[in-house]
């Protein structure tokens, strides 16, 4: 049953996608179709993944508020009531960001799954309008094999993956308690998403880790996913960083 439901509603509509960028694109370039649908499935998801980084962005600013209720001396009940308050009166939620991106994260693991396939049109998986593309070039701008594995797109992929890394917002860390387990965490995260995170992702597309070999074509999509997700976070810095001042200024008044 879930399977069925995640072949018709995620799986098929994708790898017809693919199929026609496939047969549109010059020379049946599939590195190109590859990156076009990438894009268009995230520009699709875009309201959620900016949702979910405007309220990381919200809950970085609320950080100092929340270190004031921790130091006032309140109990527990009463320091929970307020962080309750003040979450409500920013229309912040800690819980959010993570709810939101679950319908995205599953429309990328299916797309993600489209990719490590490899391309394969069966006539079953496509729709009567869409046709097996004539022409299909696994050679990326016509020199990279994304049929295979390629050190190029690894480093890349491993590049960008840093970048992304590095212009997400950052999970706020108590100065009441830097030494708290929770602060800890927060700069372990921090530390293992820029450095070794991309480095898990190098072995990974370069590498036969765990058995599992993967090609070119999901480097491919790491790349582009990783400098959309660079350019939207540096758009949100651009656009909302006003706001957001304006916000900690109010808060603190």
């Amino acid at each position: 049953m879930l399977s069925a439901i995640w072949n018709t509603v995620l799986y098929k509509p994708l790898v017809n996608a693919l199929a026609f960028l496939i047969s549109i694109v010059p020379g049946g370039d599939v590195g190109i179709a590859i990156i076009l649908l990438t894009i268009l499935v995230k520009v699709i998801l875009f309201p959620l993944s900016q949702k979910a980084i405007q309220n990381q962005a919200a809950m970085n600013i609320l950080a100092p508020e929340i270190e004031k209720i921790k130091k006032s001396g309140a109990s527990k009940e009463e320091q929970a009531k307020l962080t309750f308050e003040l979450y409500r009166k920013h229309k912040a939620n800690p819980f959010s960001g993570c709810l939101i991106q679950i319908p995205a994260l599953i429309v990328i693991i299916a797309l993600y799954n489209v990719f490590i396939k490899g391309v394969n049109f069966e006539s079953e998986l496509l729709y009567s309008f869409i046709s097996v593309p004539a022409s299909i070039n696994m050679l990326f701008l016509g020199f990279i094999d994304i049929s295979q594995k390629s050190l190029i797109l690894a480093i890349v992929a491993a590049v960008s993956q840093y970048f992304q890394a590095y212009f997400m917002p950052q999970l706020p860390v108590s100065t009441s308690s830097p030494d708290s387990f929770q602060a800890s965490f927060s700069r372990s995260m921090s530390v293992n998403m820029k450095y070794g995170f991309p480095v898990l992702i190098f072995i990974i597309l370069y590498t036969d880790f765990l058995g599992i070999s993967l090609s070119g074509a999901v480097a491919l999509y790491f790349i582009t996913s990783n400098i959309f997700a660079i350019g939207q976070q540096i758009y949100v810095n651009k656009t909302e960083r006003k706001a957001l001042l304006e916000e900690a200024k109010d808060m603190v008044s």
